[in-house]
Formats: structure tokens, C-alpha cells, sequence
């Protein structure tokens, strides 16, 4: 049974999962479904939500950095050697590739073979992580058209940005500095080659009840999760 408000759908050869922050055990600024491992939350409750998240299936994780970095995972990280990756790709069934976000987006990208998960902030849009993404599933073998989802994240109604980063977004700013982060991610996983797009529509700053956000409800604040496994 998925956690409470999770958003669960399928696309071809996977099934993606978008937490929220029902349905844990974690509490204070973590309640309830933390998934964040490098939060100062307890580990054990962490682990508990992991277990949820996921339906018991192993996770494939990363220590995230904000870059470029993909990773291909067939097995859950060794305690103490997580490797940095903003973006984890596994090709083996049964287990779940997950990213942890509070604002940034969660995007699972996925064909027959293989999925990846990303996690995409404007430094790892801008430093090209979902071209990386793409590029390690072709590497793998996914050879089939990919399919992609962006699940909940800052959207343009609440994203604002300095002159800085709208710079590195020309043409991407609306209602003077607002940042169009998701169309910025549609538009670079098709020219990536991505055959299909899909948003879910769901803005984590609009709905901090619903989800954690770092933006809304300050530093101290949990981590919901992007899933997919391959079907």
C-alpha cells in the first residue's frame, strides 16, 4: 500500500513513485515520511520510511550535490561509501532507484531495460543533469523510446530567482524573475531525445502541508522522494 498522498503511476517499463510527507515515522520538522538519509533526522526512522517509501524493495540512492553526476546502481549503497550523483540508473528488477528532493524536482526517466531517477535543481539543469541521465541509459542498453515524469517541485507560480540564475534560463523567466523550472526540464529531456513528458502538476511551495519544502517551511525540513522500479 502506497504512503499517504503519494503519487503513484506507470509508464513503460516502470512504475514511479512521488512521496510526500504522510505516512512516516520521523517527526518535529521531519513528520513524518523523511526520506532524506543526510538529514540530521534519526537514521532508524529514516530507515523506517525508506522501508514504506519503497514497499520493502531495496533503494538506490546517492549523496546529492546539485550537479551532474549519474550513477548506475544494481544494489543499495554500502553504509559509509554512498557515491556523489544527482541522477541514479539501475537496469536490475526489484530494485528502486530513488532522489530526494524539497523543492527541487524529482524526474524519472524510463524505457524498456532501465530507468533513472534525477534530482534537478537550476544548478543541475544548468550543468546538463538530465542529458547525463539519458546518456547513462543509452550506455546501459535502454535502446527503447524513454518516457519521463516530473513529479512535484517549486513551480513557476512561487519559483523566484535572482538576475543570476534567470540568466543562465534565457527566455525562462515569467511574471518578471519567476523561473519556469519544470518547462525548462520538459524542453532539455526532449531535445535529449525523451519521447514523452509528463508533469504532475504539483507545486511543493503551494502545498507545504502536503510536502516538505525548503523554501516554505525554512532550512530545517524533511526530504520527500522520487522512486522507479523497473515492471
Amino acid at each position: 500500500m502506497p504512503p499517504r498522498d503519494a503519487i503513484d503511476l506507470e509508464v513503460p517499463g516502470a512504475h514511479v513513485r512521488f512521496t510526500a510527507r504522510g505516512g512516516g515515522v520521523s517527526d518535529g520538522a521531519y513528520a513524518s515520511l523523511n526520506l532524506g538519509c543526510f538529514t540530521p533526522d534519526d537514521p532508524a526512522r529514516v530507515a523506517e520510511n525508506h522501508r514504506r517509501a519503497g514497499g520493502g524493495r531495496p533503494l538506490a540512492f546517492a549523496r546529492q550535490v546539485h550537479g551532474a553526476q549519474v550513477v548506475v546502481l544494481d544494489a543499495p549503497p554500502e553504509a559509509g561509501a554512498v557515491p556523489e550523483g544527482d541522477g541514479v540508473v539501475t537496469t536490475r528488477r526489484g530494485v528502486a532507484a530513488l532522489v530526494v528532493t524539497a523543492d527541487c524536482l524529482p524526474i524519472a526517466v524510463a524505457g524498456e531495460g532501465g530507468l533513472a531517477m534525477v534530482h534537478a535543481g537550476w544548478r543541475g539543469l544548468a550543468a546538463g543533469v538530465l542529458e547525463a541521465g539519458v546518456r547513462a541509459l543509452r550506455a546501459e542498453g535502454v535502446g527503447a523510446a524513454l518516457h519521463a515524469v516530473i513529479g512535484p517541485g517549486a513551480g513557476v507560480c512561487c519559483y523566484e530567482v535572482g538576475d543570476e540564475v534567470a540568466a543562465r534560463f534565457p527566455g525562462w523567466a515569467r511574471r518578471g524573475r519567476h523561473l519556469d523550472l519544470k518547462a525548462v526540464a520538459a524542453a532539455r529531456l526532449r531535445d535529449a531525445g525523451v519521447a514523452e513528458v509528463v508533469d504532475v502538476g504539483r507545486c511543493t511551495l503551494c502545498e507545504p502541508e502536503v510536502f516538505f519544502s525548503h523554501r516554505a517551511s525554512g532550512p530545517v525540513t524533511g526530504r520527500q522522494g522520487g522512486l522507479a522500479w523497473r515492471i
